[in-house]
């Protein structure tokens, strides 16, 4: 009996289930064929993405290891590329998190060259701009490396390089993390203050009180602990000194008065006041973007923002300042989840319950699409497709509440609502049952009939409504093939764990491009931080991004665009 080698070798059309002939693939955690993605990408998606949650067929612990050694991978080959990234995505603010980049920048310091660890320091006030993420860095390069003398020094600088009224805002608003206060990092660093004010300010932070006089503490020489007298000297910034008076503050009416003399943050006012509406309405005046976007339900909750208050008016007034929110870095995604949570009157964890303001909900909504960079529309049709599988719909993006399987039709939209010719779909359950190998019959597409100005509460709803089936990321060219519909563009959102379907995405899009457009695209945007890709990257014309990049619109835009 003869054999069929065209069958068993043809690079055309390839099952899912097995590899295309001389590709390279390899097998993914769901038992399809993919690409490895090199360790460059790998480092772009963990910057952006994290690692936090897992994903539906990797657990959290696996992937945050996989994602540690392809970083590592990438500081042996060029740790000073690897801070130039992490500093990049970090102070373009692109991440939903900062946290990946301050801990790519502890990786650096521990296992980069000579060169690499001097860029890592030297660039620590860039990615670790405010306390919190100092004490992050110093949570990750404890438990990585000692404290030599590179690390102190960087750390002094830290505190150092700050103006005084910088400084001391820092020292109030962000006290303490992970174990970590400012006194245990300058007890570790002991910088030399240059300046009176400066000089105050740390002696006081080491005093641990108003550092009116003089206080005996412990300080590291050599690694030895030694006793040493820091005296008081020079006046203490007017925040500390409000700070300390807040502290001995008896009425509420202190409180406001000094909240509005010296623009005390909310992290400075004692928690017994933080039930008070007119602490609330004080603070919301100075508040900055990102620390009121988290604060909506609070507010809510003390009767503070309700319809047609003037505090409510405030904050739709705030939400829609275009400039106001490119200023404040705040990520797209911490619009959509505090959208998302505000909107369901209750937080994710704890009791906290409130009513939602409608048109708070409509002005999260309208600023989830200003907080993405302007993108500049390809102006050529492209079809949206989204993997909206069991998988995605386990996975979290960014360790947040919010699924992949959301998340993707939140990225959808708004290329959506740039471009003028788009369909969205989803890869869906064959009519009348279950998809996929699981459900004995094959994979298929559903339309999503969404408006790109619709409300996302409701877009995700319908998203969530659509039967799961097998992921067959092909499905949206072999639509298009059969429908004769001519699109320059293919965007797949998706985790890339796909393993269902006859033939393999880059085969049918080879495909398509020889029978309708020939310089057809696809972009793949991932959701999650594996290794893997359905994107052959030996393809020109094919791109391979990370999901909720704060640029990943305009990527996608330029890619398809493009000659």
């Amino acid at each position: 009996m003869s054999v069929n080698y065209s069958k068993q070798f043809n690079r055309m059309s390839t099952p899912q289930s097995q590899a295309i002939p001389g590709s390279g693939q390899v097998c993914n955690p769901a038992g399809g064929y993919v690409w490895e993605v090199d360790d460059w990408i790998r480092l772009d998606r963990f910057l952006v993405l994290g690692a936090e949650g897992g994903t539906y067929n990797i657990n959290e612990q696996a992937l945050i290891k996989q994602n540690h050694d392809a970083v590592l991978r990438c500081i042996q080959l060029d740790g000073i590329r690897v801070v130039n990234r992490s500093v990049e995505i970090s102070e373009a603010g692109r991440a939903p998190k900062n946290d990946p980049a301050i801990f790519v920048l502890a990786l650096v310091a521990t296992h980069g060259t000579e060169e690499a660890r001097a860029l890592a320091f030297a660039s620590l006030s860039r990615v670790c701009r405010i306390g919190t993420h100092l004490f992050h860095f110093a949570e990750y390069v404890n438990a990585m490396r000692g404290w030599g003398r590179g690390l102190r020094k960087a750390v002094g600088r830290w505190y150092l390089d700050r103006e005084p009224a910088e400084l001391a805002l820092q020292v109030v608003k962000y006290q303490q993390r992970d174990g970590w206060a400012h006194r245990d990092l300058l007890r570790l660093a002991h910088p030399e203050p240059v300046g009176r004010e400066r000089q105050a300010i740390i002696r006081w932070v080491l005093s641990g009180a108003q550092g009116l006089e003089a206080r005996t503490v412990k300080r590291v020489s050599n690694g030895v602990e030694r006793e040493c007298l820091y005296p008081p000297v020079g006046h203490l910034p007017p925040i500390i000194e409000a700070f300390e008076q807040a502290k001995r503050a008896v009425t509420k009416g202190e409180i406001v008065k000094l909240i509005r003399d010296f623009n005390l943050p909310r992290e400075a006012v004692p928690n017994q006041w933080l039930d008070e509406k007119e602490v609330w309405e004080v603070l919301l005046h100075r508040m900055p973007l990102t620390a009121m976007i988290r604060n909506l339900g609070k507010m809510s909750s003390i009767s503070l923002l309700k319809a047609s208050s003037d505090a409510s008016k405030l904050v739709m007034a705030k939400l829609s300042d275009a400039e106001a929110l490119k200023r404040s870095r705040v990520h797209p995604m911490s619009i959509l989840i505090a959208e998302k949570v505000y909107a369901q009157g209750r937080g994710a964890k704890g009791s906290l319950t409130w009513k939602p303001v409608n048109k708070i909900v409509d002005a999260l909504d309208s600023a989830f699409y200003r907080s993405f960079a302007n993108v500049q529309p390809s102006g050529k049709p492209l079809l949206l497709a989204l993997d909206v599988s069991g998988s995605m719909a386990t996975s979290l993006i960014a360790g947040s509440c919010l699924t992949a399987r959301e998340a993707t039709a939140a990225m959808a939209l708004i290329t959506a609502s740039t471009e003028p010719e788009y369909e969205i779909i989803a890869f869906s359950a064959a009519s009348g049952g279950h998809g996929g190998k699981w459900g004995g019959g094959e994979s298929g597409i559903t339309m999503v009939d969404i408006s790109p100005r619709s409300r996302l509460e409701s877009v995700m709803k319908k998203i969530s409504s659509i039967p799961m089936g097998g992921t067959d990321c092909a499905l949206p060219m072999l639509w298009a093939s059969r429908e004769k519909l001519r699109f320059s563009g293919f965007v797949t959102y998706t985790d890339s764990e796909t393993w269902a379907g006859a033939v393999h995405p880059s085969q049918a899009l080879r495909k398509y491009r020889g029978d309708f457009v020939p310089g057809a695209k696809a972009v793949v945007v991932g959701m999650t931080s594996t290794g893997f890709s359905i994107a052959d990257p030996n393809d020109r014309g094919m791109l391979d991004i990370a999901g909720f990049d704060a640029s990943a619109p305009a990527m996608i835009s330029d890619f398809v665009r493009s000659d």
